[in-house]
């Protein structure tokens, strides 16, 4: 550990190198059917097993945060969709993976069969005013965006 830009950073000195931490990126999806439901799906895996989230996942190498996000999408609800437009995103620290950064992105549903499939146990709709308690803090920051859009389209 040395000070360096006025924090404790992990460093190297046989090769003077720092070792950089940063944050892990993720992407979700909100996804909005015709009558303003938001698809969630229960997790059946850890960190919040049980609880309700939106359907979404850590970005891999060689992909962009829409790559991302369509293909978690597929993958945890056997939907296909395109990314309308960015939410927001959000920092939050996790237990069980450290820092993190949550990209939020308005997707529209262009096909494909909804099951619940990859770390989910359950997907459906619930009406957006009257959700489940949601697992992460991150998403109930996304969904209050999205629910602040909705009202002002309205």
């Amino acid at each position: 550990m040395k000070e360096m830009q006025g924090r404790p950073r992990l460093f190297c000195p046989a090769c003077n190198e720092v070792w950089y931490q940063n944050p892990l990126p993720a992407a979700t999806a909100l996804v909005l059917d015709a009558h303003h439901q938001l698809l969630l799906g229960k997790r059946r895996i850890e960190p919040q097993k049980g609880h309700w989230c939106l359907p979404g996942g850590f970005i891999e190498q060689g992909e962009t945060m829409e790559q991302a996000v369509l293909r978690e999408l597929e993958e945890e609800t056997g939907l296909a969709g395109t990314v309308v437009t960015l939410v927001d995103c959000f920092y939050q620290e996790s237990r069980f993976y450290g820092s993190l950064i949550i990209f939020g992105y308005m997707v529209a549903v262009q096909g494909g069969k909804m099951c619940a499939g990859d770390d989910l146990e359950e997907v459906r709709f619930f009406d957006l005013d009257n959700l489940p308690p949601l697992a992460f803090e991150s998403h109930r920051r996304l969904v209050a965006k999205l629910k602040e859009r909705v009202k002002s389209e309205r």
